[in-house]
């Protein structure tokens, strides 16, 4: 009986206050109906020492140990798989950034490269409206004309000052000059607009 009592209590350690209890009426009530017939009435029932053999005490603390143990493995493992998240979502979100970040200096750079195309176009334009502007004015066809032959003049002598160029001048200048003549009608038809 004495056996039979400390496996049950043993076991009982293990569960909740109201097992224990439901444990314990079942113990008074087992007493109770053995004792009846000398007249006894076992109204409770109470463990004043229980020492359990050294290989249920043993036993007990390796089961304690391998849970504490199992707990902090867990523990352990839920603390790497959450770090790993992180370093994941760190990493994504910086990398977003980044993305974010290169995508709005493309976009500068393209709306200043657009930004100073145009302010060229326009210099150009309004350059272009003055020499046809000053084109027609009194002595802007003979400004053009100089200007024509100072080019050609300057592209001449560049040409020749390159050792490795072999310069073919021609043997009648009037070239030159038709070269310039034709310059001067194409000035007149931009001037008279047709």
């Amino acid at each position: 009986m004495r056996l039979e009592t400390c496996a049950i209590l043993s076991r009982g350690n293990e569960r909740s206050s109201q097992e224990r209890d439901i444990i314990n009426a079942q113990i008074v009530q087992a007493i109770d109906e053995a004792a009846l017939n000398w007249g006894v009435k076992v109204l409770r029932y109470e463990i004043k020492d229980l020492t359990p053999p050294k290989e249920i005490l043993h036993a007990m603390q390796a089961q304690i140990t391998a849970e504490r143990e199992k707990r902090a493995l867990i523990a352990a493992s839920e603390g790497r798989r959450q770090e790993q998240i992180n370093i994941a979502t760190g990493e994504r979100e910086a990398f977003i950034a980044r993305s974010e970040g290169e995508k709005q200096a493309a976009i500068n750079s393209a709306q200043g490269e657009a930004a100073a195309i145009t302010a060229v176009a326009d210099a150009t334009a309004q350059a272009i409206e003055r020499i046809a502007i000053a084109i027609r004015q009194p002595g802007g066809e003979q400004a053009v004309q100089l200007k024509v032959a100072e080019r050609a003049v300057d592209a001449y002598g560049k040409v020749a000052a390159d050792a490795t160029t072999t310069l073919i001048i021609p043997g009648n200048m009037s070239e030159v000059s038709a070269l310039i003549g034709s310059a001067m009608k194409m000035v007149g038809t931009i001037k008279t607009g047709g």
